[in-house]
């Protein structure tokens, strides 16, 4: 979608167009969840920091003065929420007894040869730098975030998206190798 789109989408939220709202929550929301993922919040803090985004957005939507910026106010706000999430429950980022993520549910009969392969994604995934993985999940997120957004969730120069990105997807294939 594009930046004109997108300005089209919130100035027809703020006249009160329900549609358009819809389709802005739909436009944004996978960036949110991939936000929040990057910060391995639980599901229900996760569920927390998704109504928060929305609701500073439905009390703040007037006020944003570049309405084709909005996915960056929504990933600023997210990363700020996740934040204040980890700093109300007083920890830190959780990861597994062996320091990586778990790998899929799968049984035999959903191919072993797809779970080795998945096996082995996950723990490239991993052994990246914190950072990397950020960036990564944003990159998997339906609709993909722009470069302004993802530049805004990882607090990043926009300028720099696309070399973090190839960095990172260099350090998971030599961590598949």
């Amino acid at each position: 979608m594009d930046a004109g789109a997108v300005a089209d989408l919130v100035t027809r939220s703020r006249e009160g167009d329900e549609r358009a709202w819809a389709d802005l929550v739909h436009r944004y929301l996978g960036m949110v969840h991939a936000i929040c993922r990057g910060y391995r919040l639980s599901g229900a803090d996760a569920a927390d920091v998704n109504q928060v985004v929305w609701l500073r957005l439905v009390e703040h939507l007037h006020r944003i003065r570049t309405p084709d910026a909005v996915g960056g106010w929504i990933a600023a706000t997210a990363r700020n929420e996740c934040l204040r999430v980890l700093r109300a429950s007083d920890r830190s980022l959780a990861v597994d007894e062996r320091g990586g993520l778990d790998g899929p549910d799968t049984g035999i009969d959903a191919g072993l040869l797809v779970y080795e392969r998945d096996r082995a994604l996950l723990g490239a995934f991993a052994r990246l730098d914190h950072r990397c993985q950020r960036v990564l999940r944003l990159l998997m997120a339906e609709p993909r975030p722009s470069d302004v957004e993802i530049a805004a969730a990882l607090d990043l120069p926009v300028g720099a998206v696309r070399s973090a990105q190839a960095r990172c997807l260099d350090e998971l294939r030599r961590g598949l190798a």
